[in-house]
């Protein structure tokens, strides 16, 4: 008989159900405990999925002792959260990204991870959607030359999106090293959200195979108009020596090679990306060969990534990889860009990004 995974999933909003509806599809889990801190959530989670339930995820976890302890809650929660799933003999965590919100705890998640040996997986789930694999196959296949360039933009502010794009672009160049960064930002109104972010970030990343990378997230990125849903306004995509492929999150793949012009379909579909995502962390439970794509190393490299852009803004120039010295970017380029806005690429933005309460006039104010 197949051996079944124990699973408690902390934080029962949208995400939280899309990773407990995943696990208990899979014949390999068994959703054992489920905690969330809002009463309503947590009796509609208890409800569906049985087992034990509470809103201690210390508790739930302890009483459970799962295999797999799962968390999606708010950002300034890893190292809490991480350490819970430790201390109650988790043999894997997976959480949402971003990995954290500055470098400070980042290094902490890195700390107790390495230390305890308890395997860790982020969730950059959109890998497994066929329009970002048919993008990597073209590449892989050689059809693109020699690649030169790797790029992703997107609408949304830095915590909610660049993670991804850095991950995607990452994973287009062979997860190839980062060796610098240097970038720059703007906008101070997403410094009040949830995900803390300058409205604004764009930068250059040099990566050691002599790739150059070229992200842009936010307030000002360039306008994806093949796509109506304004999260989903994100591209990501590869060029060389003899054409490019590229992702649209919302919106299919497109390719242009000596072969000629192609496209295809494809949109972000949590229903069809989560169950690759959940399978692999069985496979990974059962054979240590078997590396989960989204593991939190790999994760981790991408997170220093956006770190170190963020130093950029505040040092000036290029800043080295990997980080060494722990601090809290998030802060300190909040005090940076306080009360500056944005300016924007398109109207679709002024929604989001032009809030006049979250953004106190100052002098830097344009």
């Amino acid at each position: 008989m197949t051996h079944k995974y124990r699973v408690v999933v902390v934080g029962m909003g949208k995400r939280g159900m899309h990773h407990a509806l995943a696990f208990q599809s899979n014949g390999r889990f068994e959703v054992a405990g489920v905690c969330d801190v809002d009463k309503t959530r947590l009796a509609a989670a208890a409800a569906k999925f049985g087992g034990i339930a509470g809103n201690d995820a210390f508790q739930v976890a302890s009483a459970v002792k799962p295999d797999v302890f799962c968390f999606c809650t708010l950002p300034k929660l890893r190292v809490e959260m991480v350490r819970i799933g430790i201390e109650t003999g988790a043999r894997l965590i997976a959480f949402e990204k971003p990995v954290a919100l500055n470098s400070r705890e980042g290094m902490e998640v890195k700390k107790l991870l390495t230390a305890s040996g308890v395997k860790a997986v982020v969730s950059h789930q959109h890998r497994y959607g066929e329009h970002y694999r048919k993008v990597k196959e073209i590449i892989a296949s050689g059809a693109l030359g020699r690649i030169h360039t790797v790029y992703g933009t997107a609408s949304g502010w830095m915590m909610h999106m660049l993670s991804h794009l850095i991950d995607y672009m990452r994973w287009y160049n062979g997860e190839a090293k980062a060796e610098w960064v240097m970038g720059q930002a703007d906008g101070s109104g997403k410094f009040y959200d949830l995900h803390p972010s300058p409205d604004y970030i764009g930068g250059f990343i040099h990566f050691a195979n002599g790739v150059r990378g070229i992200v842009e997230c936010g307030a000002g990125a360039p306008d994806v108009p093949e796509v109506d849903y304004w999260w989903r306004k994100c591209r990501i995509g590869a060029q060389g020596t003899d054409g490019f492929a590229e992702v649209l999150t919302g919106g299919g793949w497109r390719a242009v090679t000596k072969a000629g012009a192609s496209s295809g379909p494809g949109c972000m579909n949590y229903d069809l990306d989560m169950p690759p995502y959940v399978q692999d962390i069985a496979a990974w439970l059962d054979d240590d060969r078997n590396v989960h794509p989204c593991n939190f190393e790999s994760a981790y490299e991408g997170f220093e990534i956006m770190m170190a852009l963020c130093r950029s803004v505040l040092d000036g120039g290029q800043i080295p990889l990997p980080l060494s010295v722990a601090m809290d970017e998030t802060q300190a380029l909040s005090v940076r860009l306080a009360g500056r806005r944005a300016l924007l690429s398109t109207t679709a933005n002024a929604k989001e990004y032009m809030p006049a309460k979250a953004v106190p006039e100052t002098t830097a104010s344009r």
